[in-house]
């Protein structure tokens, strides 16, 4: 049996187990399994790994995906340059447990749309492990952005009050990257002045669960494009499945 999973803080939201159980069933792929592994404390990871013998890779979600680097004993270059992983490949040998981290939240992001193929700018609300990703990408693609957190700011990032409306102009692509307005979480979102939304502006939402997050729907309503990330979800996961199945 191979076995593959998800950690995370709270996993009640995830679609991963679903969609790797349709991806086995279609392939005829009877000996592998997908399980979720809720974990209160990255510190658990090592317990977890040694307690579960047949783990051949795992995904990582919130709030790990930063946290979890000093567990690693290797980074591939995406993920070096991101600092944030989500996908972990297991090598188990004689000498002891070896792990891989990888970012496939980067290819899902940039090739979820084609509309970042026009974005003149964009805001990236949120500040860990996602944002990363999204922030590599947008980087890439020579795309202007700027981090919204209630974080300290810094040269390229700012509070949530320090949205203008010409910022929302300015930078008419809105990412979501944080977990607010998740399952079950649904009747919250992210902080900004959606009265300054029009149809100039595109809301992504990496949130996926449920389909329609406050966030998106006040963007629907002023006229703005929106897309959840179901898309992305699928694509990183797909992208997972080659790199467990490499022999690197």
């Amino acid at each position: 049996m191979r076995q593959f999973g998800l950690i995370g803080k709270s996993l009640q939201h995830s679609f991963s187990a679903d969609y790797f159980k349709k991806k086995f069933i279609s392939g005829n792929l009877s000996n592998c399994r997908y399980d979720l592994f809720p974990i209160s404390k990255i510190e658990e990871l090592p317990l977890l790994i040694s307690s579960q013998p047949e783990l051949t890779g795992f995904n990582v979600t919130i709030p790990y995906k930063k946290s979890i680097l000093p567990y690693l004993d290797q980074l591939d270059d995406v993920a070096q340059e991101v600092g944030a992983v989500n996908t972990v490949k297991i090598f188990r040998e004689k000498e002891g447990i070896f792990l891989k981290g990888f970012n496939t939240d980067v290819f899902g992001f940039e090739f979820s749309t084609d509309e970042l193929k026009n974005v003149p700018g964009a805001l990236i609300l949120g500040s860990g492990g996602a944002a990363e990703a999204v922030g590599y990408v947008l980087t890439k693609l020579g795309i202007p952005f700027l981090v919204v957190s209630g974080k300290s700011a810094g040269s390229s990032k700012i509070g949530y009050e320090k949205i203008t409306e010409e910022l929302v102009r300015s930078y008419p692509m809105i990412v979501n990257a944080t977990p607010v307005g998740m399952f079950p979480d649904v009747l919250n979102a992210p902080s900004i002045p959606y009265n300054y939304l029009s149809p100039r502006n595109f809301l992504y939402d990496l949130i996926y669960n449920p389909p329609e997050t406050l966030f998106l729907k006040k963007g629907r309503q002023a006229g703005a494009k929106t897309l959840n990330g179901l898309t992305m979800l699928q694509m990183q996961a797909d992208k997972s499945w080659e790199i467990w199945n490499s022999a690197d």
